[in-house]
């Protein structure tokens, strides 16, 4: 057996692609943790980092993502920073996005009515 069809017979072998992942991504935890909080001025970083240890994410391995998250959040207008400046400081859910967001679950909820009456008649 010649080095080429050695390296042949190793590519051959079937690659396992590995499983889609099934959580949520750091910003839609972040998202989720935010829109929970009933702070006035909105939920500062520590507390954000302890809600998210708090559900089982890993914050200290992923300090990186949490703050390209919440950077990118505040870029998208998701979140508006009502203290400090980058990824510091408190952050709470844009009242814009907000209604937006309840405008959708309503339609979509009154859509799924209709659509139940039609099914009994």
């Amino acid at each position: 057996m010649t080095l080429a069809e050695s390296v042949q017979a190793k590519k051959k072998k079937t690659m396992t692609s590995k499983p889609k992942k099934v959580s949520l991504s750091v910003g839609e935890l972040i998202v989720k943790a935010v829109a929970a909080s009933k702070e006035r001025n909105g939920l500062s970083v520590a507390a954000l980092k302890k809600a998210l240890a708090a559900g089982g994410y890993d914050v200290d391995k992923n300090k990186a993502r949490v703050k390209t998250a919440i950077k990118s959040l505040v870029a998208k207008g998701t979140l508006v920073q009502t203290k400090g400046t980058g990824a510091s400081g408190s952050f709470k859910m844009n009242r814009v996005t907000e209604t937006k967001r309840l405008q959708e679950d309503q339609r979509s909820s009154s859509a799924q009515q209709t659509s139940h009456r039609e099914l009994c008649y």
